[in-house]
């Protein structure tokens, strides 16, 4: 008793060539897939897309916070050097 999905199907030609170009088209697509994802520039060029997407929804009076916090800590930094002098 054989399986019928597992039984030799006779396959005309044009049938066997179509796929094979199916399959070659799909290979195509994951071998570009593959190259864009290990291509350093194109990583690069991710990780900045990503960083002004982030940028862009940044809190203004968040960012003024943090600029301030920076320029005090650095005030500071300065004035106890100037100290030890």
């Amino acid at each position: 008793m054989a399986d019928p999905e597992t039984e030799a199907t006779p396959v005309d030609q044009e049938t066997l060539v179509a796929d094979i170009d199916r399959t070659r088209a799909q290979l195509a697509r994951t071998i570009d897939a593959i190259s864009d994802r290990v291509s350093p520039r194109r990583n690069v060029q991710r990780a900045a897309d990503r960083l002004r997407e982030r940028a862009g929804r940044v809190d203004p009076v968040m960012a003024g916070a943090a600029a301030a916090a920076v320029v005090v800590g650095v005030t500071v930094l300065v004035l106890l050097r100037r100290r030890k002098r």
